[in-house]
């Protein structure tokens, strides 16, 4: 790692800060007359409900009450401490986008042993649209954002340590013929963390089980490669026998019991959606009844919500205006507008139209890159195993792929909100090698240096262009269809 510790803090700070200044500039609009605006008047509403029963729904009234609670309690803390309004229901939103900022410049710091890079990569996520909306609306998906985020930074922190007991045990002769598979390791405490952020992450939206399938691979990966490089005669057997077992336990029991201590409150309440479904459809029989009645009302709830989002389609006499499929999210190619007003409702923009809209769009300065660093990072990875890229691209297809399953389920861009800084990751890496080293001369240097401002340059002026359209501010019709650049945002 650079040995420019406590400057990086410093860099640190300061852009989150700058994060924090863009984030909650006008939190509290736009607003439907007040009111919640897109999915907003789901989550919003039931995290304010959440915050007057205790933490959980009752309201057999609301339709789609079809994810895990831990998202709508973190957002129903920002209404404890300012009230039912857009702040209130935005400002843990906020604080989560912020919160990614901070991870990303440590983790691209981490990847690249650079704090140079560490700082281009904290930049571009400020500048990223999607990151930047998704922290100023009250949905559930850059919460889910934040956690797989933590549970990727806490490997990367586990697969340095590793590597150093490994390190220590060569220098003190515990690595040789007579042991072919290599020490234990101990206990793995970032490991551990990872579980747990993975749990969270479960706990937001269920698509944190695709992360715990591909970063428990990863782990793996890391293992065998570490094993590998002290030297250890069998490194495959050797993850089998030392690492596999602990591994599951921290990536697939721990977010287990994670994900069930979120749903703490509908355990405590005797009220809450389908909280005693098993006695009311008397499914109190069969080979399981000896799990606690709570606990398979849990799954029987939990079965009905997998059967609803199975079977969420747009039909085809009646598509979702804004409905995209996944092919079309590596280059944000099917935006999604959250809110639109014109004329005499959004007035001040010194034109006879105005328009105050919110169009969920990633800064085509870096998604339309997207599928170049995708290629690159397989590239290195498979014939340069470079590790940094496996583990990016690792973590951006866990986002992607498993979409993939079933297109005909109605989806949205926003789903693919975990894309984003898996992007900003392997853009980074790829400014580093542009960047060059220090000591291949000061022409290459400086010839990198200034390919990579220039295109530092060019993200922050797209992302200033879209600013408009990103936060809803009043602008003429004119440049509201300037800011439309293909035939697929409209």
């Amino acid at each position: 790692m650079p040995l420019d510790r406590a400057r990086s803090w410093w860099i640190t700070a300061a852009l989150t800060l700058v994060a924090a200044v863009v984030r909650l500039q006008d939190l509290g609009s736009p607003t439907d007359k007040g009111a919640p605006t897109f999915d907003e008047k789901y989550y919003a509403v039931q995290a304010w409900q959440m915050l007057r029963n205790g933490g959980y729904e009752d309201n057999y009234g609301y339709e789609v009450i079809v994810h895990p609670p831990l998202a709508k309690q973190l957002i129903a803390l920002g209404e404890w401490a300012l009230g039912y309004n857009g702040w209130g229901w935005r400002i843990g939103s906020a604080v989560a986008g912020v919160l990614i900022v901070l991870l990303v410049v440590r983790i691209a710091r981490r990847l690249t042993r650079s704090t140079l890079l560490g700082a281009v990569a904290g930049i571009l996520a400020i500048c990223d649209g999607m990151l930047h909306l998704q922290s100023r609306v009250a949905l559930l998906d850059i919460f889910l954002v934040l956690f797989v985020l933590a549970a990727f930074g806490c490997l990367l922190v586990d697969r340095d340590q590793v590597r150093q007991r490994l390190a220590q045990a060569v220098h003190e002769g515990w690595i040789d013929a007579a042991d072919p598979y290599g020490p234990r390791l101990g206990f793995r405490w970032w490991r551990f963390g990872a579980g747990l952020m993975l749990g969270l992450a479960f706990g937001v939206k269920w698509s944190g089980l695709y992360y715990m399938a591909c970063f428990g691979l990863l782990c793996v990966g890391f293992d065998v490669a570490a094993r590998r490089a002290a030297g250890v005669l069998r490194p495959w057997l050797g993850t089998l026998r030392r690492d596999v077992a602990p591994a599951l336990w921290a990536l697939l029991a721990i977010p287990a019991l994670v994900y069930l201590s979120t749903w703490w409150a509908w355990f405590a309440s005797e009220t809450a959606t389908d909280r005693n479904y098993t006695e009311i459809n008397r499914l109190d029989g069969g080979p399981f009844s000896f799990v606690p009645t709570a606990l398979r009302s849990l799954v029987s709830y939990s079965a009905n919500v997998l059967d609803f989002h199975g079977s969420l389609a747009t039909p085809q006499d009646d598509p979702h205006p804004w409905e995209s499929k996944p092919w079309t999210w590596p280059m944000g190619l099917r935006p999604i507008l959250y809110s639109y007003e014109e004329s005499g409702l959004a007035d001040g923009c010194g034109a006879s139209t105005c328009v105050r809209a919110t169009l969920l769009v990633g800064t085509p300065a870096l998604w339309w890159l997207s599928l170049p660093m995708l290629a690159w990072g397989l590239w290195r990875w498979i014939f340069s195993f470079d590790w940094r890229y496996a583990a990016v691209v690792v973590g951006y297809l866990a986002g992607l792929v498993f979409w993939f399953t079933n297109l005909d389920r109605q989806m949205y861009f926003f789903y693919a909100a975990p894309l984003a800084p898996f992007l900003v990751l392997g853009l980074t890496l790829v400014c580093g090698q542009v960047l060059g080293d220090a000591r291949r001369g000061f022409e290459r240097r400086g010839t990198g240096l200034l390919v990579v401002s220039l295109y530092i340059g060019l993200v922050v002026a797209n992302f200033a262009w879209l600013w408009p359209i990103l936060n809803g501010d009043a602008i003429s019709d004119e440049r509201w269809q300037a800011e439309l650049w293909l035939p697929s945002w409209r």
